[in-house]
């Protein structure tokens, strides 16, 4: 296995892009954020690839932000300099969910096994996504004293509302048939048949004219327009970490105790 963040394989008509963090559950580093910006800004200028496949090497697709570079931040003074890491770490994470978002061409999320938090924006950020049946997905944030903001536009687009509520607020996770049957997701599949499936809908997508996707994807993302700019969404999911709120929370977590507000 390489040592890269990032693998990128050509499997024309499709670029396979897969999280390579395997010993730390695919988590989301500065540098996996920014290896994965790399590999799509990749895919937008490679013709031979004419959709993509996101998925996980390992058994999860990805386990969220990485956490220890979260626990770096909890004893750190609010200074403008934590201020601006904690931004610009927001701002990362808002802009590839925007860049996956606005790809020009076709995305499939082949969820190989569990995606949570920014794990599980990285699938709502894909047009396609389909997941083994061992798979759960959901938004943990309000535990750990966080909100998922950036997720929220992508989320109700697939879901709307009522499920939505639901998952944001009770941070529990989804099984992989139920995510199915709410919007989430389009097929669950066999462990066997996950990138086979994905590449039968890259050459069913392929068969598209490539103006015509790309056509077809910026209408539906203005027919979609989503209320708050990508610089809004990353403070709102940014403030959080500033408050004794989340540092309590993160610690408990840390720590594995249970926050100081949870039910005995």
């Amino acid at each position: 296995m390489s040592n890269a963040l990032v693998l990128y394989a050509l499997q024309p008509p499709a670029a396979i892009i897969t999280l390579n963090r395997p010993d730390k559950r695919n988590a989301l580093s500065r540098g996996l954020i920014a290896a994965l910006a790399e590999a799509f800004q990749r895919v937008g200028e490679d013709s031979a690839a004419r959709c993509v496949i996101l998925t996980g090497a390992g058994s999860v697709f990805c386990a969220g932000m990485d956490l220890a570079e979260l626990a770096e931040s909890l004893d750190l003074p609010v200074t403008p300099a934590a201020e601006t890491t904690i931004w610009n770490d927001a701002l990362c994470l808002a802009n590839l969910f925007d860049l996956i978002y606005t790809l020009p061409k076709p995305t499939i999320a082949a969820v190989n096994g569990a995606a949570a938090a920014g794990g599980a924006g990285l699938v709502t950020v894909c047009d396609l996504a389909l997941a083994l049946p061992e798979a759960r997905i959901g938004y943990p944030e309000v535990r750990r004293g966080l909100v998922a903001a950036m997720v929220m536009p992508h989320l109700l687009r697939h879901v709307g509302e009522r499920t939505a509520r639901y998952l944001l607020l009770s941070g529990e996770l989804m099984d992989a048939r139920e995510a199915c049957r709410t919007g989430l997701l389009n097929a669950v599949v066999p462990a066997d048949q996950l990138m086979d499936q994905a590449m039968t809908w890259c050459r069913s997508l392929a068969e598209g004219g490539p103006t015509a996707l790309a056509s077809t994807k910026t209408l539906l993302q203005r027919f979609s327009r989503q209320a708050l700019s990508v610089e809004e969404a990353a403070q709102a999911s940014a403030a959080p970490r500033l408050t004794e709120e989340c540092k309590q929370s993160l610690r408990a977590f840390f720590a594995k105790q249970p926050t100081p507000w949870a039910a005995p």
